[in-house]
């Protein structure tokens, strides 16, 4: 009698789809509450059993081979489905709505609006997470996200809110200082604030191809509201999104820099499991989040039109 082949292991399978999904074995590691060791060895195992490479391996990190992109699609998506069908089993509670998102876009941008949210549906308990670090919503401790990237999440229903934009931002008693932003040979009398790529990415959206800022950087700091508070505190000049911002800039603590407008290709989104497609809190969370959005991205239009987007 032939034996048919032994099918691979659910461990070495769990080991890979955690490694294809987060990009590392590390991370799958700690996710797993294992070694990183471990996760390679089950990893390895899978490909000796079913003699394909499924990662390149190189000294800092490890990348899909097109095999192990295959099979990572089909795995990933497979214990999205699992991971949902348990969320499925609890009772979910309709009276309360978790949510995780982006610090600075949770403190800048959806903090101020959900009042609206809760005078409308004062029924929903709204929870709120900020963390850089995006949360497994297939565990059942969040109800939603909003991420920023390019809208595939594999198990994941994915609403476009509005395109990642940056501008050069300041107190409006530094415009003056600012007014020789645009050429990086010029030097400024004022530091720049935020982070160094996007900054990068705003000249070469330009055509400044190979130049470096102008200038030296201020105060690092952590998160983009944070560079943003310094900025209107006259500490610099910050590169941040005129739509996360708006209100600093109607308000008049910010002004822009300089006209230029640029994006990396991505944009945020709202997420949560397709297996939750059905739950009432979600439906009314997104319908409610949806006219927010269509109001910020109409006052933000003149910023929106003249974006220059440029692959990160």
């Amino acid at each position: 009698m032939v034996q048919s082949p032994r099918f691979p292991s659910l461990s070495a399978i769990r080991a890979f789809e955690s490694a294809a999904r987060l990009g590392s074995f590390a991370k799958a590691a700690q996710e797993l509450d294992t070694t990183a060791a471990s996760v390679s060895y089950h990893v390895r195992r899978l490909e000796e059993q079913i003699g394909v490479a499924l990662f390149r391996r190189h000294p800092h990190r490890v990348e899909l081979t097109e095999s192990g992109e295959l099979v990572a699609r089909e795995a990933i998506a497979a214990f999205a489905a699992l991971r949902a069908s348990f969320v499925r089993a609890v009772d979910i509670d309709e009276s309360r709505l978790s949510l995780t998102t982006l610090p600075t876009l949770g403190t800048s941008w959806l903090t101020p609006k959900l009042g609206r949210f809760r005078a409308r549906h004062p029924q929903i308990a709204l929870e709120l997470d900020l963390s850089v670090e995006a949360q497994d919503l297939g565990v059942g401790r969040y109800d939603l996200a909003i991420r920023n990237g390019h809208g595939v999440w594999p198990g994941m229903q994915a609403m476009e809110l509005f395109p990642a934009i940056f501008m050069p931002l300041c107190a409006p008693a530094l415009r003056a200082a600012a007014a020789e932003l645009g050429d990086p040979r010029r030097p400024l009398s004022v530091p720049l604030l935020g982070r160094p790529d996007w900054w990068a990415l705003w000249y070469r959206a330009q055509g400044h191809a190979d130049a470096a800022p102008p200038g030296g950087f201020g105060t690092h700091l952590s998160a983009e509201h944070l560079d943003v508070a310094a900025a209107v505190a006259g500490h610099g000049i910050a590169i941040g999104s005129p739509i996360l911002f708006r209100n600093e800039l109607e308000s008049g603590r910010l002004a822009p820099a300089h006209d230029f407008v640029a994006g990396d290709g991505r944009a945020f989104w709202l997420t949560y499991p397709s297996a939750r497609q059905r739950s009432g809190k979600i439906a009314r969370f997104r319908e409610w989040l949806s006219e927010e959005v269509a109001r910020d991205r109409e006052a933000a239009q003149a910023y929106l039109r003249r974006a220059v987007i440029v692959a990160a």
